[in-house]
């Protein structure tokens, strides 16, 4: 069964910078693309996760959401089993819960192509 599971994350002076982190298990981690999505508290029923980025399975490729290209960075150690997400010059507007997700079908921004979740962790960035 795969599991997946965020960490990393709390609370940031706007400006500032974090890195979260997920874990993938019980699977083969080299054939899922890894995503994250966010999602802002309060929110729930509005949208659907909003789409952050996304690492190919080798590494080599990434794509991001409008909002955060040029900010945030995507990176994976396959040796390791974990991909990372580094979030630079943080705006309020980037608080939100953030998912990691994992899928065999690699290059979509959609949630529904991504088959596995984590619980998610939050990022609170302060004014």
């Amino acid at each position: 069964q795969v599991q997946v599971v965020e960490s990393g994350g709390g609370l940031v002076q706007a400006g500032g910078s974090t890195r979260l982190s997920c874990a993938v298990s019980g699977g083969t981690f080299d054939r899922y693309t890894i995503a994250w999505f966010r999602q802002t508290p309060g929110k729930e029923h509005e949208k659907e996760h909003e789409f952050v980025g996304a690492v190919s399975r080798t590494g080599m490729s990434t794509f991001y959401g409008d909002s955060v290209r040029g900010r945030f960075t995507i990176s994976r150690d396959n040796a390791k089993n974990t991909v990372y997400l580094q979030l630079n010059s943080l705006k309020p507007d980037d608080t939100a819960h953030y998912y990691c997700a994992a899928g065999v079908n690699g290059g979509s921004r959609t949630p529904a192509s991504y088959n596995y979740w984590g619980q998610g962790t939050r990022v609170t960035v302060s004014s």
